[in-house]
């Protein structure tokens, strides 16, 4: 029977390389569209546990997946050979930037060389992960062929981005079904493969003409994100020069029936893409001699945010007398975006960074989130104790930010670096402590109108507090 009969009856049987915050619901979506799925990843821990029906995705309830592993539609393993037996097998593994914001190929390139030796006739290859244009064509099809098998006559090999929103599920929405899905393939027979594969859990499926195309396109999206946040975080800046309150200035062009697009500022830029990602089309580009001029702007910009915020804080407790080093300060949220247990990238960690730096008695509280470790620079005022710490990872290497933690305190990692280690507090008590409180991620749990009544001065990097009428507390925006 061939691949495409296979994919059409729901007979082939998926493989998805990588079980994070795009595999996993990526494979349960497959599993629940009636396909056998494998998933594999290089986390024994995680895998074991998935096998268990026991999910770290907070898109993937824990009910879904026992459903799933109990039909026998789902299984996971760290074995790349069980890879022989899957008809489709897509790439779902990060790709990071490292010093200098240069892409990270390794996780992709660990994942093609593990499956390489088990490719077979008939087999479908997708990449997920975002990547800069020209990796699927230049660094994935060679590997794969260098056995001797060729792409479009002996196995298929596409590009499909991922497109996750998380907390989609838990919220109103975009989901995986929901939004539409660009792929491509290397020749024309691989397209179509692709095509029928991702029709069959998504509802709009939008072909490319190449393999370039989709990577670019996906770059594109998110840079577009990085430059107008980049653009609305200036505007606060410069409303705060001018006396003006950026999120009025905003809302008002936003009446603008055409021709405007709101996007509105906040404490930096955060999550597994929109930091991230734009820098593997900076430095594509820049192997051809061509700037990307806006991108390197706007991430200076998104990147200085912390800072500022920081300096409102200190701003805000000298006009009442006090001084940053010294005060008690509770910063309220840890997450990149609300509603998400997701810290990768966070600007709050930076926040509590610089707050800790500057001599602050630095808490948190945020429901997802019950410890955190935070990186601190050498000579930093936080650095009271020196004891042996562990850097923390996500099953593919990474480094981890959000790590279980005894107790607070500042202690030297393993690598010399500084760290500080912090639990999340009893929310009343942190209010009733703190001489000032930062707003850094609007959970939709938190009662914005008690916190204006405990706290005596907030900092509100999300405007969280508009709708709070009389606030006890001073409030400071952006």
């Amino acid at each position: 029977m061939t691949l495409l009969a296979k994919i059409q009856e729901r007979s082939a049987v998926v493989a998805v390389i990588g079980l994070g915050y795009a595999g996993l619901p990526l494979a349960v979506a497959f599993a629940e569209a009636g396909f056998s799925v494998l998933g594999v990843d290089v986390d024994g821990g995680r895998v074991a546990a998935l096998d268990h029906g026991e999910s770290h995705i907070q898109d993937v309830s824990p009910d879904r997946l026992r459903r799933l592993v109990h039909e026998g539609r789902f299984r996971a393993t760290t074995d790349y050979a069980a890879l022989g037996g899957a008809d489709t097998i897509t790439i779902c593994v990060p790709t990071p930037v490292g010093q200098g914001h240069l892409p990270n190929l390794s996780y992709i390139e660990q994942a093609v060389d593990g499956l390489a030796p088990h490719l077979r006739h008939e087999q479908l290859v997708v990449l997920e992960s975002t990547t800069y244009p020209g990796t699927t064509e230049e660094v994935i099809q060679p590997r794969l062929q260098a056995g001797g098998l060729r792409v479009g006559r002996d196995f298929y090999l596409g590009f499909a981005p991922e497109r996750i929103d998380p907390g989609a599920t838990s919220s109103p929405g975009y989901t995986l079904a929901t939004v539409p899905k660009l792929v491509a393939g290397a020749t024309p027979h691989c397209r179509e493969r692709v095509v029928a594969l991702y029709a069959t859990i998504v509802r709009t499926v939008v072909p490319v003409s190449t393999l370039k195309t989709a990577e670019m396109a996906k770059l594109v999206e998110n840079a577009f994100r990085m430059v107008n946040i980049g653009f609305a975080n200036e505007v606060a800046l410069m409303c705060d020069q001018l006396g003006t309150d950026v999120w009025e200035v905003i809302d008002a062009a936003a009446t603008k029936p055409y021709g405007f697009l709101a996007h509105y500022p906040g404490p930096g830029l955060g999550g597994h893409c929109i930091p991230v990602d734009p820098y593997y089309l900076v430095w594509k580009l820049k192997t051809v001699d061509f700037p990307a001029r806006f991108i390197e702007l706007a991430g200076e910009i998104n990147r200085s945010m912390p800072a500022f915020v920081v300096s409102r804080v200190a701003t805000a407790l000298e006009r009442r007398g006090g001084t940053l080093r010294g005060a008690n300060v509770l910063v309220l949220g840890a997450t990149y975006k609300r509603d998400v247990a997701d810290t990768r990238e966070s600007p709050s960690l930076d926040v509590l960074a610089l707050l800790l730096e500057g001599g602050a008695q630095v808490s948190y509280h945020d429901p997802f989130v019950p410890a955190l470790t935070i990186p601190l620079r050498a000579g930093s005022a936080a650095l009271a104790t020196t004891s042996a710490g562990v850097a923390g990872h996500d099953g593919w290497g990474l480094p981890g930010r959000d790590l279980p933690a005894a107790g607070n305190g500042a202690v030297a990692a393993e690598d010399g670096e500084a760290e500080h280690r912090l639990s999340c507090v009893d929310l009343p008590r942190g209010l009733d402590a703190a001489d000032c409180v930062v707003v850094c991620t609007d959970h939709t749990t938190y009662d914005w109108g008690d916190i204006a009544a405990r706290a005596r001065l907030v900092v509100d990097t999300r405007n969280a507090l508009r709708h709070v009428p009389q606030p006890r507390a001073e409030v400071v925006k952006l």
